[in-house]
Parts: C-alpha cells; sequence; structure tokens
C-alpha cells in the first residue's frame, strides 16, 4: 500500500481539509455578522418644515435660537375662514386657529422634473416636495443624482395623509414617483404607520442596506394636510393645544399641536461611505420596531411596548442604556401620551446613571409642532446636527416638567437650557422615539461619526491662480438663481477655499444643459461675476450658453505669427504637467527656449529657428495640460508649422522624432537668405491667381475672401496693390514661396530619417484640405511640400465642419485661427475658443476659454484642474417655483383639470401672454418684416406655454423643440387652431410638425401672412387631400394612390443628398448617458415622423439618447428622393451628424423605415462605422403579389389616424406616394450588425389573412402587444422594453 493511501495519512489529509473548512466558514460567519450589524452612514439630508425652515441649516438655526414655527392656518387652500372655534367639540370647526404649516407646500419646479404643469396640478402635493427634498438631500450628500440612474438605490418613504383634491393616487406612488423620475431601481416603499412612519423607514432603509437590497437609500417622511379634517377631528376629541404648540413634558402641557413638514435622509454603509469619501454627519448604531397589540385601545399609548421597543434598539446597537446620552423623544404634549413615554424612558434610560450624568430629554415638536409622517426624521436631524455643532439645544416649554411623571423613579432630565455636548473620551449616542397612533413604534440609536469620517480636517488646498466656478440650471430662466443662491452662500464662508468650491460644483452636482461658468482670481472677481449672472448684467468674468450634445471637438494648433515673449512662462510656473511636457522638449532642442523667451532680447523668439520650435513647445505642453484635465479632441488639424505639433500628439512621430522635424524645419529655414515679403489680402483665392508666377506664391488660403501672398518683395508688394485692402506681415521670410526652394533638400534628407507611425486620431490636413490619411502622414515628402505649399486653412476648417465639429479649440499663445475659422464657418453655427491670448494673463485666458469649452457641453475633469482633497459645502439646487393647487370645488375632466375663477388666490396655474388677435393682426399688418416674425415667435411660444400649461411664454424658449417640451398630437392639434383663430387665416395641416421650433413656426407663418394666410381646407375637393379622402371613402384607394403619384410626378426632385441641399439636425426626444444611443426613422408614410416615436422615447427619458434623423421629402418645400439610394444618403447624413461624436448606436425603423434603416447600416457598415445594432418595428415587405389588401388596410388605418398629425397635407401626401414605389427597391442587403425583428401580437383589421409580418434574414424575434399601429401609440411602453431588453443583451460585457 502506497504511503498516501493509508488510512492515518487519508486521515490527516481530511481532518485538514476540515478544518480549513470550518475556518472559511467562520469567517464568512465573521463577514456576515458584521455586515448585518455594520452602522449605517448618515450622508446626507434636507428638510421642509415650519417657520421658514427650508434646509437642515436652517433647522438648526430654528432650535439653537428657541423660536417656533407655529403659525396661523394658511389662507389659500380654501379653508373655511370661521374653521376656527375656540370652544372644543363645535362640530365641524377647529378649536385651535394655528399650527405649523408649509406656506409654500403648493409651489413646485415641475419643468425641472419633467412634469407638464397640468400633471403637476393635480399630482399630490406631497409627492413634489419629495422629489424636490430627494434631490436636495443627495446634492447635500455630495452625490450627482443623475449619477445614480439604474442604481440600486432604495427609497423608504413615511406618508399618512391622502386628502389632496385632485391626485386619486395611491401612497404608493409617492416613493414610486421618486424611483421613477430619478431612475432608482432599489426597494421603493411607502410606509404608513401614522406618527412613526419616517422613523419606520429609516428602520427598514438600514436592514435593506445592511442585506445588500440596495447600495443607497433615501429614508424620511413627509406631510401636507390639504384639508382641515385632522383639526376638526382632534377637536372633537378635545386633543388639541388651543395655540397650536406643542409642550413636551411640560407642566403646562395642553395637546398637540399638528404640523406639517418633510425630511430627507441619504443613507449607506458605513464602509461604503468611506470608500466614497461621502461625509458621515452621525451613523444609526441600530433601531427597533414593534406594535402595542392588544393594549387598552387602539390609539392610546402603552408604556410596556415603548420599554420593550427601546431594549430592542440598544441590544441591536451593541450598547447599554448608560452609554446613551440623550434621548430626543415623540413628546407630542398631550396629558395622556407624554406620562406614559417619560416612565418608559425612565424605567430603561433613567437606571443606573450617576447624579452628574442623566438622560437628558427633549423634543423637537416644542419648535416645530408634530409633523406626523415627518415627525421621526425631524429628530433624527435635529440629534445629528446637534452632534455636529457639540450643543444640545433646549426645549421650549420645559421650565416645569409635568407633574404627572414621577421623575424621581429615575435619573432623566428635561433639557430646559441650552448644554454642551462635544467630543471627547465618550462616544456620544443619542435615542430617538416615534409612536405611532395606530400603534407601532420605532426606537433609532444615533452615534457621532467616527473622528476620521466628521467634517474635514482644514488641508492646504493647492494653490489656484484663478478659479471658475460652474453653475448650470434646467432652463436658462434658472440660471440667475442659482448664480444668486452661490453668491450668497460665498458671502457668509468667507473662508472656504474658491478651488474647493469649484472642484466641488464641477463634480458633485448634475451639468444641466444651460450652464454658466465664472472665471475670477480673487473673491472680488468671482462675487462680481456672479453678481451679474444673478441681476442678468452683462460681465467679461461670465460666460454663458446651452451644451450641444453630438458635435464633435477639433484643436487647431496655431503657426508662426502668434508667437511673443514669455508666452507660456505663466503656465510653466503654475501647472506642473505644462512645465514637464514642455520642459522635456526644451532639453531635446537643446535651444534654452526658457532663457529665450524670459531674455531681455524681445525680438529673439520671432527669429524663425526660436518661433517655430517655441510654438511647438507651447502647443505641445498646453495639449499635455488640456488631456490631463479631460479635455480632448476628436480631430486634429494645424495651421503651417502647427500641424506638426498636430502630428506628433495625434501620434504620428514620437517626442524625439518630432524635435528634429520642427528644429531642422525652423533652422534650415533662418538660414535662408533674409528678404521676401508676405502680404495678407482680403480677396478670393480665385481673384489672385492670375497674378501667381515664380516670384509669387500663394502662402495661405485662409477664407473666402482671405488669402497670403509670399514671395520677392518687389513682385509680392506689386501683386497686392491692386487690392484695396492689404496688410504687409511683420515676417524675417517669405514662407510657403519660391523662395523655400533652396531648403527642401536639405529638409528632406533629415525627414526621411525619421520613423512615423498611423496616427491614433483624426488629422484634417492644411497642406490638402483634407482628411488626411495614415499614408500622407508617414510619407516624408508630405512634410516636404508642407514647407513649400499653400496653406490650404480654408479647405480644412470645411472639411472639420463636414465632419461634425461644433468646436474649435484653438491651441496656441494668441487668437489668431480663431477669427479665421469663425469667418469660414459662420458665426452661430459652433463654439470658438481661444486658450491664449497676448494680453493678460494666462491662467486667465486659458481658464476663460475652459468656460466656454463646458458651457458649449465639452467634458472637463474638474477634480484633475483643481486637485486637492477638502471638501467644500455647497448649495443645493435653487428650484424655480411656480404654485400648483386645486381646490375640492374645481371640476375635473379626464384629462385636466378645468380652469378656476381668477377672483381666488388659488388659480392653478396662471394663464400665458397670449396676444390679443385683434390688435396682434393690426400690428402685424404694418410691421417691419424682422418684427413681424419677432411678434409671430411671441405668439407661438404664448400659445404653446398656455396649451402646455405654463405661467407664460418665457418658459418656452425659440429653438425649443415642439416633440422635446411635451407636446403631441392633440397639444399640436390645439396649438394649430388657437394660431388659426388668432391670426384669421387657415393654418396647413401638420404644420406643428413640419416646422420644429416656434422660431421656424413663425418663419412660416410670417411667409403664409405674406401670401396672403389663405389655402384650401382639408376637406375641401379643392385640395389634393380632400381628394384622396373622398377617393378613400368611395372604396377608391387606387384612384387616390394615382392621384398622388402624378402630384409627387410634378413636385421637385433630387437624386443626392447633395442636390437635396442642407440636411436638418436629428430631432433629439430623449437624453441619457446609457449605450448605445437610439437613432429612430420613422415611418416614411404620411403618419410619419418624430412624433412616432415620443410615446417610445418616453421609456428611455434620462436614461438613453433617443434621436430621430429626417427622412426627406416630408417637410412642405423639399424636393422628393427620386431613388432609394438618394434616400439613404440623406437618411445617413443624418446618423452622421447624431453621432458625430463617436458613441455607440443602434439603428431603429418604424413600418417600411425598417428598410430605409436597414439600408442605411448597410451604408454606415461599408463607410467603416457600423451600428451596433438594427431594430425592425413590424416592417413588411410588400414587393410581393397578394398584398393588396394589405395595403389597403394600412392606407385605411393611415386615414383613420390622421389627426394624430394635424391632418395630411400635399407634401405629405405625395411624398407618402413616392416612397410607396421605392421600398419595392430598397430590399435588404448584407449585414453583420444583430437585428431585432418586432412585431405585433395582434392584426390592425378583422380578417386579414398572412398579416403577420416575416423578416428572412438573421434576426432574433419579439413580439409585443397592439397592432402595428397601437404598438407605437398606447402599447409602446411594452415595445420600448422589448427593445431596451435585446440592448441589454447585445451590450459587451
Amino acid at each position: 500500500m502506497a504511503e498516501s493511501e493509508k488510512p492515518d495519512t487519508r486521515m490527516v489529509e481530511a481532518l485538514r481539509a476540515s478544518l480549513k473548512e470550518i475556518e472559511r466558514l467562520r469567517e464568512r460567519n465573521r463577514a456576515q455578522t458584521a455586515a448585518a450589524r455594520e452602522p449605517i452612514a448618515i450622508v446626507g439630508m434636507a428638510c421642509r418644515y415650519p417657520g421658514g425652515v427650508r434646509s437642515p441649516e436652517d433647522l438648526w438655526r430654528l432650535v439653537a435660537e428657541g423660536r417656533d414655527g407655529i403659525g396661523a392656518f394658511p389662507d389659500d387652500r380654501g379653508w373655511d375662514p370661521d374653521l376656527h372655534d375656540p370652544e372644543p367639540g363645535t362640530p365641524g370647526r377647529s378649536s385651535t386657529g394655528e399650527g405649523g404649516f408649509l406656506y409654500d407646500a403648493g409651489d413646485f419646479d415641475a419643468a425641472f422634473f419633467g412634469v407638464s404643469p397640468h400633471e403637476a396640478l393635480v399630482m399630490d402635493p406631497q409627492q413634489r416636495l419629495l422629489l424636490e427634498g430627494s434631490w436636495e438631500a443627495l446634492e447635500h450628500a455630495g452625490i450627482d443624482p443623475s449619477s445614480l440612474r439604474g442604481s440600486s438605490t432604495g427609497v423608504f418613504a413615511g406618508v399618512m395623509y391622502h386628502d389632496y383634491f385632485g391626485s386619486f393616487g395611491s401612497g404608493s406612488v409617492v416613493s414610486g414617483r421618486v424611483a421613477y423620475t430619478l431612475g432608482l431601481e432599489g426597494p421603493a416603499l411607502t410606509v404608513d404607520t401614522a406618527c412613526s412612519s419616517s422613523l419606520v423607514t429609516l428602520h427598514l432603509a438600514a436592514q435593506a442596506l445592511r442585506q445588500g437590497e440596495c447600495t443607497l437609500a433615501l429614508a424620511g417622511g413627509v406631510t401636507v394636510m390639504a384639508s382641515p379634517g385632522t383639526y376638526v377631528e382632534f377637536s372633537r376629541q378635545g386633543a388639541l393645544s388651543p395655540d397650536g404648540r406643542c409642550r413636551s413634558f411640560s407642566d403646562d402641557a395642553n395637546g398637540t399641536g399638528f404640523s406639517e413638514g418633510l425630511g430627507v435622509l441619504v443613507l449607506e454603509r458605513l464602509s461604503d461611505a468611506r470608500r466614497l469619501g461621502h461625509r458621515v454627519w452621525a451613523v444609526v448604531r441600530g433601531s427597533a420596531v414593534n406594535q402595542d397589540g392588544a393594549s387598552n385601545g387602539l390609539t392610546a399609548p402603552n408604556g410596556p411596548s415603548q420599554q420593550r421597543v427601546l431594549g430592542q434598539a440598544l441590544v441591536s446597537a451593541g450598547v447599554s442604556a448608560a452609554d446613551v446620552d440623550v434621548v430626543e423623544a415623540h413628546g407630542t404634549g398631550t396629558e395622556l401620551g407624554d406620562p406614559i413615554e417619560a416612565q418608559a424612558l425612565l424605567a430603561v434610560y433613567g437606571q443606573g446613571r450617576s447624579e452628574d450624568r442623566p438622560l437628558w430629554l427633549g423634543s423637537v415638536k416644542s419648535n416645530i409642532g408634530h409633523t406626523q409622517a415627518a415627525a421621526g426624521v425631524a429628530g433624527v436631524m435635529k440629534m445629528v446636527l446637534a452632534l455636529g455643532e457639540g450643543v444640545l439645544p433646549r426645549s421650549l416649554y420645559a421650565g416645569v416638567p409635568s407633574r404627572k411623571v414621577e421623575w424621581g423613579a429615575g435619573r432623566v432630565r428635561l433639557l430646559d437650557v441650552e448644554r454642551e455636548w462635544v467630543r471627547g473620551e465618550r462616544v456620544r449616542r443619542a435615542g430617538v422615539s416615534s409612536f405611532g397612533i395606530s400603534g407601532t413604534n420605532a426606537h433609532v440609536i444615533l452615534e457621532e461619526a467616527p473622528d476620521d469620517d466628521t467634517s474635514p480636517r482644514p488641508e492646504p488646498e493647492p494653490h489656484a491662480p484663478a478659479v471658475m466656478l460652474p453653475l448650470s440650471a434646467r432652463s436658462a430662466h434658472a440660471l440667475p438663481a442659482q448664480a444668486e443662491r452661490l453668491r450668497d452662500f460665498l458671502d457668509v464662508r468667507p473662508g472656504l477655499p474658491l478651488s474647493a468650491v469649484a472642484r466641488g460644483l464641477g463634480t458633485r452636482r448634475a451639468a444641466f444643459a444651460h450652464r454658466a461658468v465664472v472665471v475670477g482670481g480673487d473673491r472680488e472677481q468671482i462675487r462680481a461675476g456672479l453678481d451679474a449672472l444673478a441681476t442678468g448684467s452683462p460681465s467679461a468674468t461670465a460666460v454663458t450658453g446651452r451644451a450641444r450634445t453630438g458635435g464633435r471637438t477639433a484643436f487647431l494648433f496655431t503657426g508662426q505669427g502668434a508667437q511673443r515673449p514669455g508666452m507660456g512662462l505663466e503656465l510653466r510656473a503654475h501647472y506642473p504637467v505644462f512645465a514637464e511636457t514642455f520642459d522635456a522638449i526644451d532639453a531635446h532642442l537643446g535651444l534654452d527656449l526658457v532663457g529665450v523667451l524670459s531674455g531681455e532680447d524681445t525680438e529673439a523668439v520671432h527669429r524663425t529657428q526660436y518661433a517655430q520650435t517655441a510654438l511647438f513647445a507651447y502647443e505641445v505642453a498646453l495639449f499635455r495640460l488640456l488631456e490631463s484635465w479631460g479635455v480632448r479632441p476628436d480631430v486634429l488639424s494645424g495651421h503651417s508649422v502647427g500641424e506638426i505639433a498636430a502630428a506628433h500628439v495625434a501620434g504620428v512621430l514620437d517626442l524625439a522624432d518630432a524635435c528634429t522635424l520642427v528644429a531642422a524645419r525652423g533652422r534650415l529655414m533662418q538660414a535662408l537668405p533674409e528678404g521676401g515679403a508676405m502680404v495678407a489680402v482680403r480677396a478670393a483665392e480665385d481673384e489672385v491667381r492670375p497674378l501667381l508666377d515664380e516670384r509669387v506664391g500663394l502662402a495661405a488660403v485662409n477664407g473666402p475672401s482671405a488669402v497670403v501672398l509670399s514671395g520677392e518683395r518687389e513682385a509680392v508688394l506689386s501683386a497686392a496693390a491692386g487690392f484695396a485692402k492689404t496688410k504687409r506681415l511683420s515676417v524675417s521670410h517669405a514662407f510657403h514661396s519660391p523662395l523655400m526652394d533652396a531648403m527642401l533638400d536639405a529638409f528632406h534628407a533629415v525627414v526621411e530619417q525619421l520613423t512615423f507611425h498611423e496616427p491614433r486620431v483624426d488629422v484634417v490636413s492644411a497642406l490638402t484640405g483634407l482628411p488626411a490619411t495614415g499614408q500622407q502622414l508617414r510619407d516624408p515628402r508630405y512634410w516636404v511640400r508642407h514647407v513649400r505649399g499653400t496653406v490650404r486653412f480654408s479647405d480644412a476648417v470645411a472639411a472639420l465642419a463636414g465632419s461634425g465639429v461644433t468646436r474649435y479649440v484653438e491651441v496656441g499663445p494668441d487668437a489668431v485661427l480663431t477669427g479665421l475659422v469663425r469667418e469660414c464657418v459662420g458665426e452661430d453655427a459652433a463654439a470658438f475658443v481661444a486658450l491664449g491670448r497676448r494680453h493678460g494673463a494666462e491662467t486667465a485666458a486659458l481658464l476663460s476659454g475652459l468656460a466656454r469649452l463646458h458651457v458649449d457641453g465639452a467634458p472637463l475633469d474638474w477634480a484633475a484642474v483643481f486637485p486637492g482633497t477638502a471638501r467644500a459645502e455647497l448649495p443645493t439646487y435653487a428650484f424655480r417655483h411656480e404654485r400648483y393647487w386645486l381646490d375640492a370645488d374645481v371640476p375635473l375632466t379626464m384629462d385636466r383639470p378645468a380652469a378656476q375663477p381668477a377672483d381666488g388666490p388659488a388659480v392653478p396655474v396662471a394663464p400665458a401672454a397670449v396676444p390679443q388677435a385683434q390688435g396682434l393682426r393690426e400690428r402685424l399688418a404694418t410691421a417691419p418684416e424682422a418684427e413681424q416674425e419677432a411678434l409671430l415667435a411671441g405668439l407661438v411660444r404664448a400659445q404653446t406655454a398656455a396649451i402646455l400649461g405654463h405661467a407664460g411664454p418665457e418658459a418656452v424658449e425659440p429653438d425649443d423643440a415642439f416633440l422635446e417640451i411635451g407636446m403631441d398630437s392633440v397639444s399640436a392639434a390645439e396649438l394649430r387652431a388657437a394660431l388659426a383663430d388668432a391670426l384669421g387665416v387657415t393654418v396647413a395641416a401638420g404644420v406643428v410638425f413640419d416646422h420644429r421650433t416656434p422660431a421656424a413656426l413663425a418663419a412660416h407663418l410670417r411667409g403664409h401672412l405674406a401670401g396672403g394666410g389663405t389655402g384650401p381646407a382639408d376637406d375641401d375637393i379643392e385640395s389634393v387631400s380632400g381628394l384622396v379622402r373622398r377617393a378613400a371613402g368611395d372604396g377608391n384607394w387606387e384612384r387616390a394612390l394615382t392621384l398622388l403619384h402624378s402630384a409627387a410626378d410634378i413636385l421637385p426632385a433630387f437624386s443626392s443628398a447633395a442636390e437635396f441641399g442642407e440636411v436638418r439636425d436629428p430631432v433629439r426626444l430623449a437624453t441619457g448617458d446609457e449605450g448605445p444611443r437610439l437613432l429612430c426613422l420613422p415611418s416614411p408614410m404620411a403618419l410619419g415622423g418624430a412624433h412616432q416615436y415620443a410615446r417610445f422615447a418616453r421609456h428611455f427619458h434620462g436614461r438613453r439618447d433617443v434621436l430621430v434623423p429626417d427622412v426627406p421629402g416630408f417637410a412642405p418645400g423639399e424636393p422628393l428622393p427620386r431613388s432609394a439610394e438618394a434616400v439613404v444618403e440623406v437618411v445617413v447624413e443624418g446618423i452622421r451628424r447624431a453621432c458625430a461624436d463617436g458613441r455607440p448606436y443602434v439603428l431603429l425603423g418604424y413600418s417600411s423605415g425598417g428598410q430605409f434603416a436597414h439600408a442605411a447600416a448597410e451604408a454606415m457598415e461599408k463607410a467603416g462605422r457600423p451600428a451596433s445594432g438594427v431594430v425592425l418595428l413590424d416592417t413588411y415587405l410588400l414587393a410581393d403579389d397578394g398584398t393588396e389588401q394589405l395595403r389597403r388596410e394600412m392606407f385605411n388605418g393611415m386615414l383613420d389616424r390622421e389627426s394624430s398629425v394635424g391632418g395630411f397635407g400635399t407634401a405629405r401626401l405625395a411624398a407618402m406616394s413616392r416612397y410607396s414605389e421605392l421600398i419595392a427597391h430598397c430590399l435588404p442587403g448584407p449585414l453583420t450588425a444583430p437585428v431585432l425583428f418586432v412585431r405585433p401580437e395582434d392584426p390592425f383589421a378583422p380578417g386579414i389573412d398572412g398579416w403577420q409580418a416575416v423578416w428572412e434574414g438573421a434576426h432574433e424575434l419579439a413580439e409585443v402587444p397592439g397592432t402595428h399601429f397601437t404598438v407605437m401609440e398606447d402599447k409602446a411602453e411594452s415595445t420600448a422594453g422589448a427593445v431596451e431588453k435585446w440592448l441589454s443583451d447585445i451590450a459587451p460585457a
């Protein structure tokens, strides 16, 4: 028998394995036990309580100053003005006339949360408060709420009132609304245990966190009393305090006082809070919940049950009663409840304590009243804030303790005065109690945060020569309020490091589309900029803008002529990345550029040898600095010598070879005989070309009317003399001219020794004016031609614009190229940013440029720009409130509430300022063209605002896309009718969807009015649409199609994208960071358009980009396609515009739009920019015979839905006719991208054989509820869900 097989050996091995397994199980048990008892960190708070309390800081000021927030009944909720009757028990009356109220409970920023005014009006104000409070609490925690979308964050909300008229909602919606709006996917629970609700939510949230059900949790409660029923009922019972104040545990306690409030806590496991660097305000050590059970009454408090829950919480926390310093009591101020609670506290907490260390007892209800479902969390916040301040605030009315309590039974003392409570050797702890009227009791043990998790120690903040503070808002109108709040916040915190504030604003706040940045070198400049933003005044230190989506960023490297003495030295002194790169280049070059730039000889830098090398060093160093800050280009280009810097950072040349190249170029040019001339001429290239010869060269084409002549002095000056506007350039040599020929051979000898690589970033060549290929850039002869050839900068800019560039960033020491680009592209077409300026501080110029990039939407790593670890507290978002409140006497309809009379204070939404029709028509008749368009734009904005329920036209921007701001087919029809009525003219069918924005619609209306404003009615037989409808109604659908084919043949047509003209930008229906983005092609039929995807896109709101490129030919005035290939060309251009940033995308097509989506995917795949997938939504291939009945029923189905686009105009019908011919020639070809084929479960008309669509190519099939039409209507949510599931399946792991 082998040694290893002997019984004793096997036994030893078995025992060893068993011991290892036992140890593993013990370790797992230890980990599970630790997790089950891990403290829960409170990392954020938000609240609204009586007394004007709008933040935790406000709450602390209220209690620390010994004030209360009790006041009169609200007068704007429709309550009976005679509600108060001091006689208790009077039927239908309240024995008190005061309470603690949120007088602004009806105020809400509906637009911020994407809620329409009509929906906000019928939404329970408790939901609205919790939405805003949740956002504020997350911001208070230093968490960007938008970053939590899709996370396992839980929502635990305590609510007990459901009396808001019109909400028709259940309590579950309160927590569900927060989860839905913020995209949170952890548990979402609404808890109603009456007065203990919010403390129970804290208990449940802590359990969920410890059990791993969520990684972060929002817990709290909200109370708004929409009706006075509680006051009436408790008056009948004689339980109300006559003056509405709670005298907790006081001898003169005479009843409770009811209040409203909101409190939200942000919770996470302590280990997670530490790992993520979140400030820990306090920790939840333990908690417990129990029930009175069969006690002496359903609503009567039960002392033994309270004792049990206190003891259970202490066991959960693993501490003794003597380890707790203070209890924040339920303390409602009732003659029955307070003594019972006090006796329970004496029995559990009052025993075994020394005389000098009693249990201190207080209640925040003495300050704010009984806020019911928000009461427990108010007590928690008070204790958390007391831990931070090191003070136990006094309870009001506690001077004479209640004589109904045997205070001598233990050492429990009321907080009749403020007492010190500072951190020391003993860990500070507090208990918080909350008891529900239905018998559910809760108690929580709070503990001070571990020493290293409290408010951050003062740390040396790295020096910042200048700072920029970013702000953003949901709308342009909300930006000033953000600036005002930040200004006021900083005014009272003069010691707060501005660089830490900048870092916090950039990393811990959501970046919305409407942005502003304030740049300054000191607090005075920063304050001036914030003040200017807040007041709407112009300021050189404040930049505002709206972030673009989808555009590309180009870096442009400046050429010779931009150099200046001292350039880069300030940046080198302040930014290590810049200094390291600059010095590394200087070491390679061996020219002592720092000495040249800082020396007394200010002309040295203008000598070619130094100018070109210094520019290269500056630009590459600046690029590396930008790169370290997260600012990266999509494409590069350079002017003359600037292209060498572009080639190096693109990876074509390593640093050593790039330095060799630029040094040789400058040295050899410098060695040429001086002389010659360069003259900038205001002329087009064609105008100067006849003047070029062996003596005069075309050095540069910088714009449509901007060229530079270069060559022999006399010849160049003579050639330039014939033009009105010229400028001789101050140069030592005639660059890019025949005078350079003498150096080319020597330069070639240097260049051919270098090693070239494939570029890692796209480069547009200024030598060819086209995108450069890797083969070109790796060819030494390219760089030789580069010395001598014309700089075709204007063509390069055109190529950049054509590739989707919307940001042009000049990387150089002065703003030389920025003006040229603006002239080439147009002032409003893009953002033009220069990062260097000849005059002023370099750091200020750089940060000002970064500010412009940020407001335009370019990403920026704020933690890298402003390094440091100090955490600066920041103000929360300044919501832009409007009042939404329905009284019980307001009649409701199924879709929206009827407007209230304007004679009361509670009008739900102020009417929009719609211009009076007659006066408007008179002004339009006499106004000049520009004023007419402005008047019409105002009309469209006002009518749109009124229809959508906004208070005024300022809520609708001129460039807002109707579909993006909530316009649907019903509201579009209302707008069309309102405009027709206001203007007294016929407004064409589909006008709202054909002209996407108020500005575009106003321009159309002006032209329409200029033409007399007449036209046949939609159902008039004199119109094409009227004739088609008549034919279809008579069953002659073939004749209808024949008529449309004839109309289509009459209209203009195109055969290519170039012939079609300008392709409109895609319509954005949803925005989000999840990938891939969805590009949706509508059906190319009369019903088609971006509106078809409105309901579908709602599913992806805030999570995923959903954009709709144009299908050409459907807008009035657009030519019709002659071929399917022409359609695909235009669609592909729209796809390129939508995906200019290079992010992955999936193409989706509905109905026959799926054929063009598939064809476009094939084209994009061949072009090297493939789609990640293709989705076909019930796409029929109707090219085969035997489909006549199917076609007829589809045609009838479209006519049935004509109202969804406001009617079919001639353009739509003719385009449909043309596409019905083209789809037979748009059959699917080879495609490697995965395909999802979605089809409905039900036929769209009865009695049709073979109604289900079939896709022959490789695909995955998904069947969804609905018909061909309803899958994008009322069943769109299910359709979107099927698409999203497939997207998650194909997403890379």
